[in-house]
C-alpha cells in the first residue's frame, strides 16, 4: 500500500458563513492530496501529460463529513492507494484536523485517457514502476 501527508492551512476564504471549512472546499483538499502524492512518487500529474500523454479525468468523488473545521486550523491530509492501478486509480483520503480527530474521509477515482485520441487507457508503465514496490504481492500477478 502507498501513502502519504500532506499538511493544509484552511484559509479565511475558504471558510462559509459559520466560519468554518465550506463543504464545496474539500473537493480541493482531495487534489491536493492526490497531486502531492504523486509528486512524492518523483513524477507529476504535469510530466503525466506533456510526456506520457496520459490525462486522469475523475470519474468518482465519494466522502464523508465527520466535523467541523475552524479557520486557521492545520489539517493533514493521508492519501493513500490500497491497490496498484490498472485503467482506473483510487485514491483513499483522510483528513485529520491538529488534535489528530478525523474531520473528512472519502475516496476519488479517475480513469487514464489518451491525451490525443481521449479515449481510455491503462496505467502508464511509468506511473506502475514508480508503485510496484509498494504492492509487491501484486507485483508478481
Amino acid at each position: 500500500m502507498f501513502t502519504h501527508q500532506t499538511k493544509l492551512r484552511v484559509r479565511y476564504s475558504e471558510t462559509d458563513q459559520m466560519g468554518v471549512l465550506y463543504h464545496g472546499n474539500y473537493a480541493q483538499y482531495y487534489e491536493v492530496g492526490r497531486v502531492e502524492a504523486i509528486r512524492s512518487l518523483g513524477t507529476s500529474y504535469k510530466q503525466m501529460e506533456e510526456e506520457y500523454g496520459v490525462m486522469m479525468p475523475v470519474m468518482s468523488l465519494n466522502m464523508r463529513f465527520v466535523r467541523p473545521v475552524p479557520y486557521d486550523e492545520q489539517l493533514t491530509i493521508h492519501t493513500s492507494l490500497r491497490a496498484l492501478p490498472d485503467r482506473y486509480i483510487t485514491f483513499h483520503i483522510e483528513i485529520f484536523n491538529e488534535q489528530s480527530k478525523l474531520v473528512n474521509g472519502g475516496s476519488v477515482r479517475l480513469c487514464f485517457l489518451e491525451a490525443q485520441s481521449r479515449k481510455r487507457c491503462r496505467a502508464p508503465e511509468h506511473l506502475l514502476s514508480l508503485l510496484r514496490p509498494y504492492f509487491p504481492e501484486e507485483s508478481t500477478l
